[in-house]
């Protein structure tokens, strides 16, 4: 192997370390008295396990979708189908059973994530196209349920216990280490341990993802109490209880900028995010040059690790509002790289994804090239901030978006998002690869401008209001946060 994608995995391990040191001997975002931290703890720790068992039945999955599909015989354009059904499920469906959360209740929803997910991975035992599209419907339900319906009861217990808003930062930048960084990481070696070891064939991760699922949902089950979003409303159907949460939350998006404002960087930041799984790897391959998809997916996932831990230093010294904008104007520069190159090079002809992929699976003659290196340290970089992103947006969410529709109002956040990877990925042929990073280095500077339009707001907005509104919160009475609203 070469040694380029060690002395990166090397440097990023190191960079962890001495983060997780960092964070360790400043003692964190989270001091008070002993009662209260014991209570905090128990909360924090309960819900990053429950995360990282969730996020491991997801990662446990993710290395071998695509070869599970080519071993059933199925071709590029309808694994494609595949794909886009899984976000146009999550984009429709999975819309409408998120919103449900904040009037059936978050726990209710984060069994639902479970018993959905656990379905759409034993679904995978068929051959048959038509059981396996019903697995991709069921898994874009579970994915919407896993970034609204966790996220919101956590939110909502925080509150009712009565700790400080700041304390919320600790807990999500811990859980995205965790969940996102250490579990994708094990996930890997476990899921490849399964079908390249012990030779179980690539339905056995999916199988170790249900067993996974189902201990989570055990957990859920016995230590989580229930909370709501909108209990006023129990005579009422779904029916109306959908038309009422959407047209709430419509208000609230419309009403308040710095909630339009949120969603609209959420979606542009993770359309980008989604669209670079996709490309990375015809992007350090172009010519069919061979790169270990293994050794870089650690690298990844090591950088994600570094940036969630930089998110709580951060956190710490900044408010989150103020250096947000520096991880999106970075984010853009990072997935600039490869436009640059490519608009640098004059020699190099124009290569659309699907050449590239095609490229990428004949025989290889070479190693990753000088290019295809510059542009991994890139990617590292691009996903240090992923690992910011995470916590920073999930503790702004926290302040800005009311309680009663949270879970409605997130999933809004992602209708764009899915709509917008649904036609990137049915249009893929259509698009060579330099425009696909330089439109989504584009939407991450417009992102980095709104961030910046709302750190003003944030600023300009009366002191009295800011006090007035952190007390609303802290109390979780709605009605006191609109009445904040309302004087400022």
């Amino acid at each position: 192997m070469e040694s380029v994608y060690w002395f990166i995995f090397g440097v990023l391990a190191f960079l962890v370390a001495g983060l997780v040191f960092t964070q360790t001997k400043e003692g964190g975002i989270v001091s008070g008295n002993a009662a209260q931290l014991q209570a905090f703890f128990s909360l924090r720790n309960n819900y990053v396990f429950v995360y990282a068992l969730m996020m491991a039945g997801d990662w446990l999955q993710g290395p071998y979708v695509y070869a599970l599909y080519q071993h059933y015989g199925y071709d590029v354009k309808d694994i494609g189908r595949l794909f886009i059904a899984g976000f146009g499920s999550s984009m429709i469906f999975g819309t409408v059973v998120g919103s449900l959360a904040d009037k059936h209740g978050r726990r209710t929803a984060a069994l639902i994530y479970v018993l959905a997910y656990a379905a759409s991975c034993a679904t995978k035992h068929s051959p048959e196209y038509g059981i396996l599209m019903l697995g991709r419907l069921l898994g874009g339900i579970a994915t919407s349920l896993l970034f609204s319906a966790f996220e919101s009861w956590l939110v909502a217990e925080h509150f009712a216990r009565g700790f400080e808003e700041k304390w919320l930062g600790d807990t999500f930048s811990k859980a995205v280490f965790v969940g996102n960084g250490l579990m994708a990481i094990l996930a890997g070696l476990v899921a490849s341990y399964l079908v390249d070891t012990l030779k179980l064939g690539p339905v056995a991760p999916f199988d170790a993802a249900i067993i996974v699922l189902v201990a989570g949902g055990a957990v859920i089950y016995t230590s989580w109490p229930e909370n709501f979003g909108d209990s006023a409303h129990a005579a009422e159907g779904v029916l109306q209880t959908l038309q009422r949460q959407f047209a709430v939350a419509s208000g609230s998006i419309l009403g308040d900028q710095r909630i339009a404002l949120l969603g609209a960087m959420q979606s542009l930041f993770e359309a980008s995010m989604y669209t670079f799984v996709f490309l990375w790897t015809p992007a350090l391959s172009p010519a069919g040059e061979k790169i270990y998809h293994g050794m870089i997916f650690a690298c990844f996932m090591t950088a994600s690790m570094a940036g969630s831990s930089l998110s709580g230093i951060l956190m710490r010294r900044y408010k989150v509002e103020a250096y947000m904008k520096y991880v999106f104007g970075l984010s853009a520069l990072a997935l600039s790289v490869p436009f640059l190159f490519n608009v640098s090079i004059a020699k190099e002809p124009r290569r659309s994804l699907q050449d590239a992929t095609l490229a990428e699976g004949r025989e290889a003659v070479r190693g990753i090239s000088l290019h295809g290196q510059i542009q991994l340290v890139a990617f590292c970089v691009f996903e240090v901030l992923v690992g910011i992103f995470w916590p920073s947006m999930m503790t702004l969410r926290a302040r800005f978006i009311p309680e009663e529709t949270r879970s409605t109002i997130i999933n809004m956040f992602r209708i764009p998002l899915n709509l917008f990877v649904c036609i990137i990925l049915y249009n893929v042929h259509l698009f060579p690869l330099s425009a696909m990073f330089a439109l989504c280095s584009t939407f991450l500077a417009v992102a980095a401008l709104l961030q910046i339009r709302l750190e003003r707001i944030i600023r300009d907005r009366p002191a009295a209001y800011a006090k007035a509104e952190e007390a609303a919160l802290l109390s979780g009475t709605a009605s006191e946060a609109d009445s904040a609203k309302d004087a400022a």
